[in-house]
């Protein structure tokens, strides 16, 4: 009677084993499907990465400091913000690359932790500025402002190129009117680029010869106007960062049931 006891004792703990080792195989299994959707996404962000650090890279090279944001960051530049950007963005897509190919647990849960990161503070800067829209409104405004009194000066090549581009592409003469560059030249002038029509020395002629329209307002109605392209793409970054996530937390779940298993 023992005899039997112990061979059906044995057969049982045998399909134990033989169940966990497949319930280990498809753990894998649907890891490695879960690979595959995760190295595309990370593909996509690391072109997305060399794209803008290759954009930041050439603009720091041709434009020096072309483009300032703001005279109280003279260091925050749009060439600056696109190279940090770019390259944070490599690294994480890197980092998530990795970790899907060596199926490493600690590689997927730091991009998965990373990614989250960068997709919080998205959010928050987006709450943020829908919250604080008049406040930011009238800091920018004032900065401006602030700024213009730094145009033509030495070490500020950026905001100057930056300030007469903007007035000669979309026509239009100080932060809110002609009259704010009388505060900076402390005389009836603006710079020559406020002038319909471009001669040396023309801003130093009568009003009725300069752009009228503010360039605040000018460049805000133009970027309203271009708000559902961006808007369609912060969609679309969002929509990558959250499949993102899923994948890299459903794979890191699957690695891990997979070697408990093995073990």
């Amino acid at each position: 009677m023992k005899e039997p006891a112990r061979m059906q004792n044995n057969q049982e703990v045998t399909a134990v084993f033989a169940e966990g080792r497949e319930t280990a195989k498809e753990m894998t299994r649907k890891a490695h499907l879960c690979n595959w959707e995760l190295l595309t996404s990370w593909t996509r962000e690391k072109l997305g990465g060399c794209g803008i650090l290759g954009v930041g890279i050439w603009l720091a090279v041709t434009q020096g400091n072309f483009a300032t944001l703001s005279s109280s960051f003279p260091s925050l530049s749009a060439a600056n913000l696109l190279i940090v950007t770019g390259t944070f963005v490599m690294i994480i897509g890197f980092v998530g690359c990795i970790g899907a190919i060596k199926e490493n647990k600690c590689l997927l849960l730091s991009f998965f932790i990373m990614l989250l990161i960068v997709f919080l503070l998205e959010l928050t800067v987006v709450i943020l500025f829908f919250v604080y829209t008049d406040k930011i409104d009238k800091y920018a405004q004032r900065d401006l402002k602030k700024g213009l009194h730094l145009y033509g000066t030495d070490g500020n090549i950026g905001l100057t190129n930056a300030w007469s581009i903007i007035q000669t592409d979309f026509r239009c003469c100080g932060v809110s009117n002609y009259t704010d560059w009388f505060e900076v030249y402390n005389t009836t002038r603006v710079p020559d680029s406020c002038c319909l029509e471009f001669s040396e020395n023309c801003g130093l002629h009568s009003p009725g010869t300069w752009w009228k329209a503010p360039c605040y307002e000018t460049v805000k109605i133009w970027l309203q106007e271009n708000l559902l392209a961006v808007g369609i793409f912060g969609l679309c970054t969002a929509m990558v960062q959250i499949l993102g996530l899923t994948f890299a937390m459903t794979m890191y779940c699957q690695v891990v049931k997979a070697d408990t298993y093995c073990a």
